[in-house]
């Protein structure tokens, strides 16, 4: 399953997708995974969650990304969910630009069942259409 927490900057996507793995790391019955583009919150998740500083592995495409989370999916069949902070700065594209990545995400999270929780900073006004059913 993939679900987005879309839009702008300073809305308070964070703070919320902080809470969400909190959360879920309190009763998940896999590994949960935070991913983000740097060190910032890596106090701000509890200890049972694997924090992931992309930024140490060169990730900064889509592509990238994808193989990415592949790798960890093969390496770890545990892994229940992951959230991902920052994604519009790590992939450095705009979500209208990468409906066949958001495509082949979807199938990857269903095929692997684990939930995948993007934060999208980007205006909803102009959201493309292929992604309101995954904003919660």
């Amino acid at each position: 399953m993939v679900q987005l927490i879309y839009g702008t900057k300073g809305s308070g996507k964070t703070k919320r997708l902080l809470e969400m793995v909190n959360k879920e790391a309190e009763t998940a019955q896999g590994d949960v995974i935070f991913i983000d583009d740097d060190k910032r919150y890596m106090y701000d998740v509890r200890h049972q969650v694997r924090f992931v500083d992309v930024s140490e592995y060169s990730v900064d495409s889509e592509e990238k990304l994808y193989g990415f989370i592949c790798g960890m999916l093969a390496q770890n069949f545990d892994i229940s969910a992951i959230y991902l902070d920052a994604f519009i700065h790590i992939v450095k594209k705009q979500p209208e630009e990468m409906e066949f990545f958001f495509k082949t995400l979807i199938q990857l999270a269903e095929k692997n069942n684990v939930k995948l929780v993007l934060n999208v900073s980007a205006d909803p006004a102009v959201m493309p259409e292929y992604l309101k059913a995954f904003v919660i």
